[in-house]
């Protein structure tokens, strides 16, 4: 079983929040985003490169290498899986990947979303993924940064 110290909705991915503060909180050696595109784009797989400390190893892997590979991770890696947005997870864990709570950190406003806090909106599909997660029995938490105190989701999409 992979040891996934943090999974994290994140839009813009590996930055200075996660590729600073996160790694450091939760003590992750690896970060591994899930996004097809980006798995496939070298530019953008540079510059999240950039803002990693030397030491951290880095992935980037469509949804389906990682269904596919997570579960074949050492146990000394301690990974961060960081994707942008909650249907990437609910892909990953109905493909077997074992996730046992979904940290959301930043999922940017847009036409048709609604925003439920400082950092996150959602739209439709959205609440249906989160839905589904929940009943994965998969804890899902707003927070921003590590001093930040977790807001569960359920509480903000309720109001």
């Amino acid at each position: 079983m992979p040891n996934i110290v943090l999974s994290r909705i994140d839009e813009r991915l590996v930055h200075g929040q996660v590729g600073v503060q996160w790694v450091g909180f939760v003590d992750a050696n690896i970060v591994v985003v899930v996004d097809d595109e980006v798995a496939t784009d070298r530019t953008q797989q540079d510059l999240m490169e950039m803002v990693l400390a030397e030491g951290i190893a880095i992935r980037f892997w469509s949804v389906q290498k990682t269904i596919d590979n997570i579960h074949k991770a050492n146990p000394k890696q301690k990974i961060l899986l960081v994707c942008k947005s909650p249907a990437i997870f609910v892909k990953m864990v109905q493909g077997g990947v074992d996730i046992k709570k979904v940290n959301v950190g930043n999922m940017h406003f847009s036409e048709g979303k609604n925003q439920i806090s400082k950092t996150v909106s959602v739209d439709d599909a959205d609440i249906q993924s989160f839905n589904i997660l929940k009943d994965f029995n998969i804890k899902v938490t707003v927070q921003g940064i590590p001093t930040e105190s977790e807001v569960d989701i359920f509480s903000l999409l309720n109001k």
